[in-house]
């Protein structure tokens, strides 16, 4: 076989995200439900003795392929777990860019409609603290506050039982330029704030919400919140 009808073999149309095996690889449902003929997005607060206790995101997990044969089912998987939404109460809209934070990260976000009422939600207390919605027209209407934090690639680290410095990456043994062997880099990696009247959504949860705005207006589409069911 030639090379180039070897590469054209190899490569892929749409290609995927380079080392995503080294990522916590996340999946999140943006949750919809009508109260009173008006969409609002669910959220749960964290509890506070789980990771990230305390803060504010969308029902959702990691993929599990032994439990998981999509990434569809693992928002389903993860809202039913945390919310006890079953899947029959859920339709798919369709999905979100897929996200990769700085942190080691990869959220890839689905859109679904609950045909619940909200007493209907069943929050696992071992997970969720509590429950909240704000309406659609929130997002639409008010912009996020900005923020952002700089983030640096660090050579080494500090080992939490002995207190003593690890180098993880030996830039000096190998050779390489002296300002490898000190934190380099200086990418300002945004962080978006909106402040509703709940509680303050912010960091992923803020990008995906976004996310959903930038295509919801880039359609043409104004006051989403307030429109009938059968619109959406």
């Amino acid at each position: 076989m030639k090379l180039d009808e070897l590469l054209k073999s190899s490569l892929s149309e749409r290609p995927s995200i380079q080392g995503v095996e080294d990522y916590f690889n996340s999946v999140v449902l943006v949750l919809l439900i009508l109260i009173n003929e008006e969409y609002h997005l669910v959220f749960q607060k964290r509890c506070s003795a789980i990771r990230q206790g305390g803060e504010v995101s969308f029902p959702g997990g990691k993929y599990e392929p032994d439990k998981d044969l999509t990434l569809e089912n693992t928002a389903i998987r993860e809202t039913w777990e945390e919310m006890g939404i079953p899947a029959n109460k859920i339709t798919i809209i369709g999905r979100l860019d897929t996200l990769v934070a700085p942190m080691g990260t990869i959220i890839d976000a689905f859109v679904g409609i609950a045909d619940i009422n909200v007493d209907d939600i069943q929050l696992n207390p071992d997970e969720v603290e509590r429950v909240f919605t704000v309406p659609l027209d929130y997002f639409l209407q008010n912009e996020p506050e900005r923020y952002f934090a700089v983030v640096k690639v660090h050579p080494s680290y500090i080992d939490e039982k002995n207190r003593q410095e690890v180098i993880s990456f030996p830039a000096e043994a190998l050779g390489l330029p002296e300002r490898y062997r000190q934190p380099w880099g200086n990418l300002k990696y945004g962080i978006l704030v909106y402040n509703t009247k709940e509680e303050k959504i912010w960091g992923v949860t803020a990008r995906i919400i976004e996310n959903l705005i930038k295509k919801l207006k880039k359609s043409n589409i104004r006051n989403l919140g307030k429109t009938n069911r059968k619109t959406l």
